[in-house]
């Protein structure tokens, strides 16, 4: 079973309470929700897997520790949009896809209106980020494309800011091996 991972760290505690506020204005917004994913981020990539790795330094030769795959941001749009920079800040290195999905007004379910993913996806560690996972119906929508593209779902880690038990939910009982 995937990992659920709600962060209890005071700044993380204090952005939230900016973002909620019904003063903050855009720009303070969209700053500090690229904040909150910088933040999140270094948490969620704590245990990404590693290689040893030869690195030549001005006294020899050392081991280190690289990443043994390339990271890919999905946004899923556009509101996940507002956490890709915070991320890339950390992991400058990443590559971004990129989801479009609505909500069919009848149907209530995620409609897919566009997909662009980078070819190296399902070989790579990918971070499926949107802030706001409520009924789960598009983050499911949104695993079960990353599937279909090849990457396996202990490979994908769900990023957001708020989350629903009822989302939490439904995205354990579709994929449960994605951490939320």
């Amino acid at each position: 079973m995937g990992k659920i991972i709600a962060f209890d760290h005071p700044l993380m505690h204090h952005k939230l309470a900016l973002i909620r506020d019904e003063k903050t204005g855009t720009k303070d917004f969209r700053q500090t929700v690229e904040e909150i994913a910088t933040l999140m981020a270094y948490e969620v990539t704590r245990e990404l897997p590693v290689k040893k790795e030869d690195v030549k330094t001005p006294c020899g030769i050392a081991k280190c520790n690289v990443l043994s795959k390339s990271v890919v941001i999905v946004p899923i749009l556009r509101a996940g949009l507002g956490m890709v920079d915070g991320i890339t800040n950390l992991i400058p290195t990443a590559k971004v896809g990129f989801l479009g999905l609505y909500r069919d007004e009848e149907t209530l379910e995620p409609k897919e209106y566009y997909s662009k993913l980078p070819p190296c996806i399902a070989d790579s560690f990918v971070l499926l980020v949107d802030p706001m996972l409520a009924t789960g119906g598009s983050v499911v929508h949104a695993l079960d494309v990353l599937n279909r593209a090849g990457v396996k779902d202990e490979n994908i880690k769900y990023v957001g800011v708020v989350g629903a038990p009822e989302g939490v939910k439904k995205v354990q009982e579709n994929h449960p091996d994605v951490d939320i």
